[in-house]
């Protein structure tokens, strides 16, 4: 062999050598003794000899832990186990709305939720079950999209598993993920399911559609396929709004020139409002086409309003124009989030009410920087604004009742909701705004304590509305509460900060922060109310809402 040859790599031929050993090699003489037949590499798990196990027999195959032994019928089942107080005999009313029915077995423990009747059939097996599993995301996908609470998108979910027979199925909601697990029976896999919502947008008409689709669903009457659910789901994504842009700019327009006119303010002041409503709304929709996170849109949608204001008292215009920033705010106020953030947390769903919350925080934030920013250089130019202004309010009952009614008008159009619901959110939104009046203005009640009274109304009507009509009860609701949202004391809140009196503004912003949750109790407690007393089924069901109190 050369020198050039000596310094090559050994190939794996001369590595695996028989003549090279390796270091971990059995010395001569104690070597283990070894079979006929047997391979000369043993790994160090091998049972010794005579220690092995029995061999099954070669027709067996090896199964999994989960799979079904050959004794099991699903049909002849026994339950999970047997509670030493017995199996509790669960009714529940045939005629009572899904919402509450399903609402009823989700709040229960798996095993006493009575077995699924299986409305929708297809042949005598059944759809398969990852479908179902699919079809049920993306319904819930579309309800929480749209701002639905999670305790609703659960029931819905819940009632589409079960109407096409699915047993043992657990949805989970939070804020950005849902996912559901079946389980057919407690010795085969369970089946998993997820998805991701990614986008969120509010239109209450598309949210009416998909719970007119989960009632088509859970009714024994209708017959609703699979491939048919698959069709109204995807017509239902496909619907356009039933408002074009120019009309929710209008929209926008008029709920800020309302607004002002229940804080005091006249004829000049509701055009100006709506004017700066309308600019703010344009800006907004520039900067949602150019990509910006909806943080900086509402940050560029509250400047116009403010700019409006402050140009005013520049002017020396005698006008009211705190009431002008005052009508820009209550268009820009997250309260749709609000209710359904403090819903969420009221009835349990802890994640997603903080997610849903800091979402409303972080808006909140967008709008008090944009106003901020305009109100200090206008502080700093000269321009005189009075904080204490929001001590004097004109008391018009006809005139603030004809506001509050357009302005709950206004905001069911910017919620892209039915034509028919208009009339009757418009209703209830004077009812609000009539029973805060008369117990703040005239019975001198604290305005919380009116706000959060107000709020129930709203919300026992609302659900009264939705039952009736077997409809969600959010069109109902968020745009009633319209007229109660706090943007006089956001923005007196953000004029003292601006005119360096901190102390005044952070009591300002607690007093806005304290209707808002006023209006979101309120209004969760009016509709937990109607369900206190509508008739589901036994009294043992109630067991469930202790999971919300710890226990």
């Amino acid at each position: 062999m050369t020198e050039a040859e000596d310094r090559k790599p050994r190939s794996d031929e001369a590595r695996y050598d028989p003549e090279i050993t390796s270091e971990f090699a059995i010395p001569a003489g104690l070597d283990a003794l070894r079979s006929p037949g047997e391979p000369e590499t043993t790994s160090e798990f091998a049972v010794p000899e005579g220690l092995e196990a029995p061999q099954a027999p070669s027709g067996d195959t090896e199964g999994s832990a989960f799979s079904m032994p050959s004794t099991y019928s699903a049909h002849t089942a026994p339950g999970a186990f047997t509670p030493a107080t017995g199996v509790p005999l669960v009714s529940l009313v045939k005629d009572a709305p899904w919402q509450d029915r399903m609402r009823t077995m989700l709040r229960m423990p798996v095993t006493e939720r009575p077995a699924p009747e299986a409305v929708q059939r297809e042949d005598e097996g059944g759809p398969a079950v990852p479908r179902v599993l699919d079809l049920t995301l993306r319904i819930g996908e579309l309800l929480l999209a749209g701002g639905e609470g999670a305790e609703d998108v659960e029931a819905a979910m819940f009632a589409v598993c079960r109407s096409y027979g699915l047993d043992r199925c657990e949805p989970n909601v939070t804020f950005t993920l849902l996912s559901i697990s079946h389980q057919p029976s407690l010795v085969e896999d369970p089946v998993t399911a997820s998805r991701t919502v990614r986008r969120r947008g509010t239109d209450y008409t598309r949210l009416a559609a998909v719970f007119r689709l989960v009632d088509d669903l859970t009714d024994p009457e209708t017959h609703v396929s699979l491939e048919e659910a698959y069709r109204r789901l995807a017509e239902i994504r496909r619907n356009r709004h039933p408002y074009p842009g120019w009309a929710l700019t209008m929209a926008s327009g008029l709920l800020a020139g309302a607004a002002s006119v229940l804080v005091g303010g006249d004829l000049i002041v509701f055009f100006a409002a709506a004017v700066g409503a309308m600019l703010g709304d344009r800006l907004a929709w520039l900067c949602a086409g150019r990509g910006l996170p909806e943080f900086y849109q509402f940050t560029v949608a509250a400047m116009p309003p403010a700019a409006i204001g402050v140009t005013f008292a520049l002017a020396h215009v005698d006008v009211k124009a705190s009431a002008v920033v005052t009508g820009g705010l209550f268009a820009l106020l997250p309260g749709r989030a609000l209710v359904a953030g403090v819903q969420d947390g009221l009835t349990g769903f802890y994640i997603t009410a903080s997610a849903r919350l800091l979402e409303v925080m972080y808006f909140f934030v967008g709008i008090v920087a944009g106003v901020l920013v305009v109100l200090y250089f206008g502080v700093k130019v000269g321009g005189k604004l009075n904080p204490d202004a929001v001590l004097i309010i004109n008391q018009r009952p006809v005139v603030q009742i004809a506001a509050s009614m357009l302005l709950s008008l206004t905001f069911a159009v910017l919620l892209q909701q039915e034509r028919s619901t208009v009339l009757w959110v418009t209703l209830n939104g004077g009812v609000a705004w009539t029973v805060y009046g008369a117990m703040h203005y005239v019975a001198d009640i604290s305005p919380v304590a009116s706000t959060a009274a107000a709020a129930g109304l709203v919300g026992l009507f609302g659900q009264l509305l939705s039952r009736y009509r077997f409809a969600s009860a959010l069109p109902y609701t968020t745009a009633a509460i319209g007229p109660l949202l706090p943007g006089s004391a956001t923005y007196f809140g953000l004029l003292s900060m601006a005119q360096n009196e901190v102390d005044k503004g952070l009591v300002s912003l607690a007093n806005a922060a304290s209707l808002a949750m006023a209006i979101a109790i309120g209004v969760n407690l009016g509709s937990e109310t109607f369900r206190l007393f509508l008739r589901v089924g036994s009294v043992g069901k109630r067991r469930a809402a202790k999971r919300t109190r710890g226990f």
